[in-house]
């Protein structure tokens, strides 16, 4: 499944809630856009670097979407910071 995740593709909760935007894939990582770093669940407090999250998170791959196992605010809560 990793092997189909490209840039630029959404990456959204299992509810559907905006995670952020896939930048690249480093190991068995996605890494999110620098411009989505403030956009989640902390009200933009991790600003201005990458985020990650693990591709053991994936639950699917929809078209241009990344669809995760976990809800929104919990996937918000596993993001790794770079």
């Amino acid at each position: 499944m990793k092997s189909r995740i490209r840039e630029h593709m959404e990456v959204i909760g299992a509810d559907g809630a905006h995670i952020g935007t896939v930048d690249g894939i480093e190991g068995d990582r996605i890494k999110l856009t620098k411009k989505d770093s403030g956009a989640g669940f902390e009200g933009g407090t991790h600003e201005g670097h990458h985020h990650y999250l693990s591709c053991g998170l994936v639950a699917g791959v929809e078209g241009d979407r990344v669809r995760l196992s976990a809800n929104g605010d919990t996937a918000w809560g596993m993001l790794e910071e770079k």
